[in-house]
């Protein structure tokens, strides 16, 4: 996320925080959209997805005065969505649903050309990953999220962050070369 916009979100979490109620608005309409497509690449489910981040507003509405960066509003944001889907993922685990028939089906549509049906080797290869090399895979390529913030989200340091995404790409590879 570029400096500019950290700057422009810390300003209106700040002035949230001073009782501007109205500039809570100006943050979901930010960062709504953007939520929702974080948490459905870890569910695959649309509807899921817009409930998990529903549910993220309030929590992160409720806990935005305890923000202490307020620039780093969007990776704390993120970081709660994450957390929240990863924890749908495991309510449905518990509950033996079978996520591999979801993730299949949201892949499975008919393809319609070379590119989409490399796009969809790759998200074979991908959910062949572990859990932990998908989501640093994920929040870097995907959500364009630095290392740093990489190891933020997921509470993790910034060397094993490092780590997961070099060993995800060269299993990555390997997978890819198999499929070949």
């Amino acid at each position: 996320m570029k400096t500019t916009e950290k700057v422009f979100d810390g300003l209106v979490v700040l002035e949230y925080q001073s009782g501007n109620k109205k500039s809570l608005s100006i943050l979901v309409k930010r960062h709504h959209i953007r939520l929702c497509k974080h948490s459905y690449r870890y569910t695959y489910d649309f509807e899921a997805s817009k409930d998990i981040v529903q549910d993220s507003w309030k929590t992160i509405i409720s806990k935005l005065y305890t923000l202490k960066d307020p620039n780093s509003f969007s990776s704390w944001a993120t970081k709660i969505v994450t957390r929240k889907s990863l924890d749908h993922l495991n309510k449905l685990k518990r509950s033996k649903k079978n996520i591999e028939g979801i993730y299949n089906n949201s892949i499975t549509n008919d393809v319609a050309n070379d590119k989409e049906a490399e796009i969809r080797k790759l998200l074979l290869a991908i959910k062949e990953l572990p859990e932990n090399q998908q989501m640093v895979l994920k929040l870097f390529y995907l959500e364009e999220y630095s290392l740093k913030e990489i190891s933020g989200i997921l509470g993790i340091s910034v060397g094993t962050t490092k780590s997961r995404l070099f060993h995800a790409r060269e299993k990555l590879k390997g997978i890819l070369k198999k499929k070949r």
